[in-house]
């Protein structure tokens, strides 16, 4: 089934998880997916590795086991910056083959390790290309906050615009830890003519260093009541995850009171925090 379907047509539950490492570790994912099951989620969606055809096979891989065990509609990352058409061609045959319909188009981050190519330089670029003779339905991803690399708000609305225009029929949001930036940004969609579901992303804060990396990366904001759960409970592993999951689970909850389109969470591969997050919101969902 289309995500786009079920997300224009009810409010939306879904997950983000990535492939292991190695192949061999494959089967520990198992864990996570069974406790993700139990929320009966819409889709959940697996990352993908920048370069490289192991990346990819271990994404696919990872999609029918979420497809074909555990009966969920996966959606699987494609990057696009580091390949060319042909080897874009080679993806989509592939997904369409185990019956994949659903993708998250994305450029990808620059690699140094991996050249970059000049077929595809934005994710708009890729979803042009590949609905010419696909009939994928295409998410794409989008920045509360602006990309790193954007000039602002409005060049950033714009590159959204174009990205929906081509073909993106709902966008997931990057993390973000101030639902108040969330809303901002959902009504400078809807000014800009973006009609398409914009579902936040939330990350669970549970581990000081990691999600000070990410938001570093992602440009995200740390609001004060976020930075004193930091700073009181970042030496103490097992207060900053009780602190971490409450947070996070009344961001969801704002959220959903706040009649948003759906959620998107990620969940680190962490069966831990996916138990947690689907007890706190098992009845209000």
């Amino acid at each position: 089934m289309k995500v786009s379907q079920v997300c224009q047509n009810k409010r939306s539950l879904s997950f983000e998880i990535f492939p292991p490492k190695k192949d061999t570790e494959l089967s520990n994912i198992d864990a996570t997916l069974e406790v993700l099951s139990e929320l009966k989620p819409d889709f959940i969606s697996v990352t993908f590795g920048a370069g490289g055809s192991s990346n990819c096979n271990r994404t696919i891989e990872l999609a029918k086991k979420i497809k074909y065990e555990y009966k969920i509609e996966p959606v699987v990352h494609l990057t696009c910056l580091h390949y060319d058409k042909n080897e874009i061609d080679e993806f989509a045959r592939v997904l369409k083959d185990e019956g994949i319909e659903n993708i998250l188009a994305l450029r990808g981050d620059p690699n140094p390790n991996v050249p970059a190519k000049n077929d595809f330089r934005h994710s708009s670029d890729l979803i042009s290309y590949l609905k010419t003779d696909n009939d994928f339905c295409f998410l794409g991803a989008c920045y509360p906050e602006c990309h790193p690399e954007s000039s602002g708000v409005v060049s950033e609305i714009k590159s959204l615009k174009k990205k929906v225009d081509a073909g993106a029929e709902v966008l997931l949001s990057q993390l973000f830890f101030d639902n108040e930036i969330f809303y901002r940004f959902h009504e400078e969609c809807k000014i800009a003519d973006i009609d398409v579901p914009v579902i936040p992303g939330v990350m669970p804060v549970i581990n000081a260093a990691q999600i000070k990396r990410m938001v570093s990366l992602c440009n995200a904001s740390f609001p004060k009541r976020f930075q004193k759960i930091i700073s009181r409970y970042e030496d103490n592993k097992d207060a900053l995850f009780d602190a971490g999951m409450s947070y996070c689970l009344s961001q969801i909850i704002d959220l959903l009171v706040n009649d948003i389109s759906g959620i998107h969470l990620y969940t680190m591969n962490n069966p831990l925090v996916a138990r947690r997050i689907c007890e706190g919101i098992k009845n209000i969902v």
